[in-house]
């Protein structure tokens, strides 16, 4: 994806090695323990009938995205497989646990936030790594819903530093369809919503990286339009 350094620093972006136990054995290793590593998700029990278990690594051979609660604490983990695999996943998610509630955590907000009250407007997207293009195109104030449909709460969090939510969204149907739900909400929850619609087949990272800084950040500024008018 052309990710630089900073960028690979900025998010904590990692990698899961390939085989069953090499996270949790390390991680044993350094003194953590197992019964937490298996409550907030890290692991899997293999229950096999009989009272003796084994456990394996949920994430492996995966790029890893660290999931930040506002504060800056990685509170759970999105993780995307490296080549194609028919019988995989593209993305596994860290499950919900007494840290993690998807519904009211939003993708990037701790490297957003500042952003946001300065711009006074907060782009939303839809994956991780949209997130991260646009903080290499110098767009930092945008925060994705990581996969699941937009909430009350994720736009409650929204309006701790701005009212004012442009949704940036995929040029097909489905993205349509998805962005038409989640505008339905944020003007519910009593915010201004505008619109970004990329080409056909584009979405915020394929255009930030086919397009460049400059004209990424001028389409933007261009393009973007009262949902309501």
């Amino acid at each position: 994806r052309g990710f630089n350094d900073r960028t690979l620093q900025k998010f904590e972006l990692g990698y899961a090695l390939n085989g069953w136990e090499n996270f949790s054995e390390e991680a044993v290793k350094k003194g953590y323990n197992k019964e937490l590593l298996e409550k907030t998700g890290l692991i899997v029990k293999k229950e096999d009938g009989s009272d003796s278990y084994r456990s394996y690594d949920r994430f492996r051979g995966r790029v890893i995205f660290p999931v930040h609660n506002i504060s800056g604490k990685v509170i759970a983990f999105g993780a995307r497989m490296l080549g194609k695999d028919k019988n995989q996943p593209k993305y596994i998610n860290s499950p919900e646990t007494e840290i993690y509630h998807k519904s009211n955590v939003l993708y990037g907000l701790y490297q957003a936030k500042n952003a946001i009250r300065q711009h006074d407007n907060c782009f939303l997207v839809e994956g991780y790594t949209d997130v991260i293009s646009m903080h290499q195109s110098d767009v930092e104030n945008v925060v994705a819903s990581s996969g699941t449909a937009l909430t009350e709460d994720q736009i409650k969090q929204i309006r701790r530093f701005t009212e004012n939510v442009t949704v940036l969204f995929d040029g097909d149907a489905a993205g349509i369809k998805a962005a038409i739900r989640g505008i339905d909400l944020i003007l519910k929850g009593g915010l201004n919503a505008r619109v970004v619609l990329f080409p056909d087949s584009e979405d915020p990272d394929s255009y930030s990286r086919k397009v460049g800084t400059a004209e990424f950040q001028k389409y933007l500024k261009e393009q973007s339009q009262d949902f309501v008018s």
